[in-house]
């Protein structure tokens, strides 16, 4: 015999002809002084935690060896996280696992991968440990975003904002992240021929957003390319049954037509429409002209007529003054000094007047002398 040392963090198994004898505990130990190839002493380091041995399902029928080793038989839908003095040592799967269970406090949770999702207190913790990528998946969601969870085309949730997991092997799963933020179609460049054959080209624009996540994603294939769609067609039935006078005068009437159009579509697969206005009218170029040159004549008539209005005022004020003079003679007499004073004014010049009509004296002296 000979004496082995076991020391304070290992345990030492020993075999016998192959088969597993006993375990040595920490300390002083005889042994057979020649080990052949089938009776050896096997020295295990319990500082690494984990036991790995290719008879570990043999190992653990030994009393000894249980009191010593902590034991996980997970099933083939089961995942554990194995926590080392309250920090993740490893996350492992299917199979039989065995921890030494000293120097060190181990805790052990238990999961089934058949819930897709995996929550826990600490997640983030979990996320950033190197052996949960092999069995987690994780998405962050914005606070403006629904998360779709589908498992075999089937939606089993419906989540908020936040950091969200998943196991990888879950079957069939697939997520959606969906805006819930007001979004814009532009609808540009449509040729629309209006209700006299004109044909002219506009520039609409949308604002919408998703109400109904679920609805948005199930009822249509792209909610987006749907309120595209429904707002071209209803563009152009609305644009379709107006001339282009009453196109050009009422496209606010256009644009809320058109909104209550999209809107009752839109609200049948989950999305709310918030606005909706006319940008642009594109006019051919001889339209333009021709467009221009009524407008002009229009304006040339207003004129006329207001100059007409404006000419038979001043006549019939000029009228009422004659009138007024014929019967006032003293106002007549004022107003002929105001035009002699706006006549004389500024001139270097004295004139004496006798009495008797100013007017006739005035006119003598203006009269060109006779040749």
């Amino acid at each position: 015999m000979i004496r082995k040392h076991v020391k304070q963090h290992e345990v030492g198994l020993l075999f016998r002809r192959g088969d597993f004898h006993r375990l040595l505990g920490p300390g002083d130990w005889f042994v057979p002084r020649t080990l052949t190839g089938t009776d050896k002493l096997i020295l295990v380091n319990t500082l690494e935690t984990r036991f790995e041995h290719r008879l570990l399902d043999v190992l653990v029928q030994d009393a000894a060896v249980r009191e010593r080793l902590l034991v996980v038989n997970l099933a083939e839908d089961q995942r554990a996280l194995v926590w080392r003095d309250d920090r993740l040592f490893e996350v492992i799967g299917p199979g039989r696992h065995a921890y030494w269970q000293k120097p060190f406090a181990l805790n052990i949770e238990t999961f089934r991968e058949s819930d897709v999702r995996f929550e826990h207190p600490r997640l983030n913790a979990v996320l950033s440990h190197p052996a949960a990528r092999a069995f987690l998946s994780s998405v962050d969601v914005q606070s403006h975003q629904r998360l779709l969870v589908r498992r075999g085309g089937e939606l089993i949730a419906d989540l908020g904002a936040g950091r969200h997991a998943f196991w990888n092997r879950a079957a069939s799963i697939g997520w959606q992240a969906v805006e819930l933020r007001e979004q814009v179609a532009d609808v540009a460049g449509q040729e629309i021929m209006t209700a006299d054959k004109v044909t002219l080209r506009l520039n609409l624009v949308v604002t919408w957003k998703v109400t109904d996540p679920v609805a948005a994603t199930t009822l249509v294939e792209n909610a987006a390319t749907a309120v595209y769609r429904e707002a071209q067609l209803a563009l152009r039935a609305s644009v379709g049954a107006r001339d282009l006078e009453t196109l050009l005068t009422s496209k606010d009437a256009v644009a809320d037509e058109v909104r209550a159009t999209v809107a009752r579509r839109a609200g049948e697969y989950g999305a709310s429409v918030t606005g909706v206005g006319i940008r642009d009218v594109v006019l051919p170029g001889d339209m333009k002209t021709i467009l221009n040159q009524v407008i002009e004549a229009q304006k040339q008539a207003e004129a006329n007529l207001i100059r007409r209005r404006e000419e038979t005022a001043a006549a019939r004020s000029q009228a009422n003054t004659a009138k007024l003079l014929a019967e006032n003679p003293v106002l007549l007499r004022m107003k002929e000094l105001e035009a002699l004073e706006s006549i004389l004014r500024g001139a270097k010049a004295s004139f004496v007047f006798a009495p008797g009509n100013l007017g006739e004296q005035v006119r003598s002296m203006l009269a060109a002398p006779e040749s």
